[in-house]
C-alpha cells in the first residue's frame, strides 16, 4: 500500500476538522503530498525522512528546524500499514502544544489508509472477477490450471457445478437507464449470494451475466429452486428500484468449457424470447424455439415454415382458428383438454380443426404435417 495525493488530502481534511493546527502528509520518500498549506506541497521534508528511517516520532523545535530543510517546528509521526512505514503525518506548532494531538491524528491517518486499502482490494476483486467471468463465458484460451489459480486468489470455487444466467434490465417507461442501475443489480446478485460470479458484459444491451452454483442430482439441477431465487430477485428489485428485469437461465454443461456453452444457451433463450412477457426464462422450457431459431435465420426458410399459417390468417380475420391451434398444441393435442381450455363443445373444436386443415392443406393425422404447424406457431 502506498500513500498518494488523494489519500493524503483526505487525511489532511479529516485531521483539520479535529484540530486547529496546520497538518502535512509526507510520502515514503519524504515529499509533502498533502498539506493544509498548499505552498508547502511537493517539497522534501527532512524531518519526515528521519521519522521514516528510524520509525519513530520526531519532534522539531526552533533550533532543530533551523538545521533541517523544508521543516517547521512541530511533531512528525510515522504512518504504519501492516507494520511498515508508508509515510508521515506532521502537525505544525509548538511541540508542547501539538504533542497531545499527535496520536489522535496518527490514528486517523492510519484508519483512512486502511479504508483506502480495503476499497482498493474490493475494486481489485471486482475487476478480476469480471475478467474471469469474461474468460469463462468466451471459452478462454487460458488453460484450466490458470483459470483455477485466478479463481483461488478470488476465493471462488470453480469445481462446483454452475449455470450461466443473463439478467437484462428493463427501465420503467420514461426512465433513463444508467450504469449505476447495472452496478446496483450486480451488488444485489453478489449479496448475499457470494458464490455467484457476476459481471456487466454489455452496457449497451443492459445485460449482466451470472455464473451461479447449482446442485446436481442425477446430473440434473433443480429448476424449481432457481425459479424461487429468480422470483426473490425480481421482488427485491420491484421494491427498491425503478427498473425491472428479465432473467434467462441456460443449460448445465460439465467442466469449465461447459460454462461458455451454458452462456450461449442463456443468450439464445433471451434472444428467442423477444415479445415474451415471462420474466423468468429457462432454456429447457424454450429449447425447441431456441434450436429452430438459428435454423430459420434465412428468410426463405422462415417463409416456407410460416406460409401455412399465413394462408390460415387470410381466412381467420378474428384469430379464432390461430388461437385454437395454439391451445391445441399447448394441451399436447388432447381434444378433451383443449375443449376445457377453450370452453367449447367437442363438435365445435372438431369443426375448427377441420377448417385449419382445409385452409393450410395440412392434416393432423400426419405427424410431418402436425410438426410443420407446430414449428410455424413457434416462428410467429
Amino acid at each position: 500500500m502506498q500513500l498518494n495525493s488523494l489519500i493524503a488530502r483526505q487525511i489532511v481534511e479529516r485531521a483539520t476538522k479535529i484540530i486547529q493546527f496546520p497538518v502535512n502528509v509526507m510520502g515514503e520518500d519524504g515529499l509533502i503530498i498533502g498539506s493544509s498549506d498548499p505552498s508547502r506541497l511537493h517539497r522534501t521534508h527532512e524531518g519526515a525522512l528521519l521519522a521514516i528511517h528510524d520509525n519513530r516520532t520526531v519532534e522539531i523545535n526552533d533550533t532543530i528546524a533551523s538545521t533541517l530543510i523544508g521543516v517547521k517546528k512541530g511533531i512528525n509521526l510515522p504512518i504504519l500499514y501492516q507494520e511498515s512505514v508508508i509515510g508521515v503525518v506532521g502537525i505544525s506548532g509548538e511541540p508542547d502544544e501539538v504533542r497531545n494531538y499527535g496520536e489522535l491524528v496518527k490514528m486517523t491517518a492510519e484508519l483512512i489508509v486502511e479504508q483506502a486499502a480495503l476499497m482498493a482490494q474490493i475494486q481489485w476483486n471486482k475487476r478480476h472477477r469480471e475478467e474471469l467471468l469474461l474468460q469463462l463465458i468466451q471459452g478462454s484460451t487460458l488453460n484450466e490450471n490458470q483459470l483455477l489459480s485466478i479463481a483461488e486468489r478470488l476465493d471462488l470455487d470453480l469445481a462446483q457445478p454452475r449455470i450461466a444466467a443473463i439478467v437484462k434490465v428493463i427501465p420503467k417507461q420514461g426512465q433513463p437507464l444508467t450504469l449505476e442501475h447495472l452496478q446496483k443489480l450486480v451488488h444485489l446478485l453478489e449479496n448475499p449470494e457470494r458464490d455467484n460470479i457476476v459481471g456487466i458484459v454489455s452496457v449497451s444491451n443492459n445485460e449482466v451475466v451470472v455464473l451461479k452454483p447449482v446442485t446436481l442430482v442425477d446430473n440434473t439441477w433443480n429448476k424449481t429452486e432457481e425459479r424461487k431465487r429468480a422470483k426473490r430477485l425480481i421482488k427485491r428489485l420491484a421494491e427498491e428500484n425503478d427498473f425491472s428485469v428479465v432473467v434467462a437461465l441456460g443449460e448445465y454443461f460439465p467442466g469449465l468449457v461447459g460454462l461458455s456453452r451454458s452462456y450461449e444457451t442463456a443468450k439464445a433463450t433471451l434472444a428467442c424470447a423477444k415479445g415474451n412477457k415471462e420474466p423468468i426464462l429457462f432454456y429447457q422450457e424454450h429449447k425447441l424455439s431456441v434450436l429452430i431459431d438459428s435454423l430459420l435465420q434465412d428468410e426463405w426458410r422462415r417463409e416456407q415454415i410460416t406460409s401455412p399459417l399465413e394462408k390460415l390468417r387470410e381466412q381467420d380475420s378474428k384469430g379464432v382458428l390461430i388461437k385454437t391451434l395454439k391451445v391445441f398444441f399447448d394441451q399436447n393435442c388432447d381434444l378433451a383438454q383443449t375443449c376445457a381450455a377453450l370452453h367449447v363443445h367437442r363438435n365445435t373444436l372438431r369443426y375448427r380443426l377441420d377448417k385449419i386443415e382445409e385452409f393450410t392443406s395440412l392434416k393432423f393425422s400426419s405427424l410431418d404435417h402436425k410438426v410443420q404447424l407446430y414449428l410455424a406457431l413457434k416462428c410467429l
